[in-house]
């Protein structure tokens, strides 16, 4: 008999620099609950307009770093036409950058291990120069291993 299972935990993550920054490693550790499932989901939502979540390379810092740098040439600063500047300059940036890359992710979950790809982890783009903790809403559903 499989036990459906239903769990929700808000993330804090710690204060980042602007940029791109693996966080992997935050996510399960906030989630020790995962190790109890078989077969599920876990859902990722950031409670920002300003940051963003994707999955991507894990390994090689390069990579956050060229992305980086792409969307800052992307999307650039101090744009005449921008009117949404109240914080600063990176604002409205900020928003554009967090709507192009999202604000969710979501991850499959055997044998209480979240499936990512050896070259794959989860990313939290920060877009402002001052952004401060993130938090992010994790909801993990599933099949238990061994119910009870």
């Amino acid at each position: 008999m499989t036990n459906n299972f239903w769990y929700s935990e808000k993330i804090t993550l710690p204060e980042f620099p602007r940029g791109f920054h693996l966080v992997t490693e935050y996510i399960v550790e906030a989630l020790p609950v995962l190790k109890n499932i078989d077969v599920g989901l876990l859902h990722l939502w950031l409670q920002h307009t300003s940051a963003s979540l994707t999955v991507n390379e894990n390994a090689d810092p390069t990579v956050r770093q060229d992305m980086e740098a792409f969307f800052n040439d992307s999307v650039k600063e101090n744009l005449p036409y921008l009117k949404h500047t109240y914080e600063g300059s990176d604002d409205m940036p900020a928003h554009l950058k967090s709507s192009i890359l999202g604000c969710q992710v979501t991850i499959p979950v055997q044998q209480g291990k979240l499936q990512l790809g050896t070259w794959q982890g989860i990313i939290l783009g920060e877009h402002r120069n001052y952004g401060g903790p993130r938090r992010i809403i994790a909801t993990l559903q599933g099949t238990e291993i061994n119910p009870i």
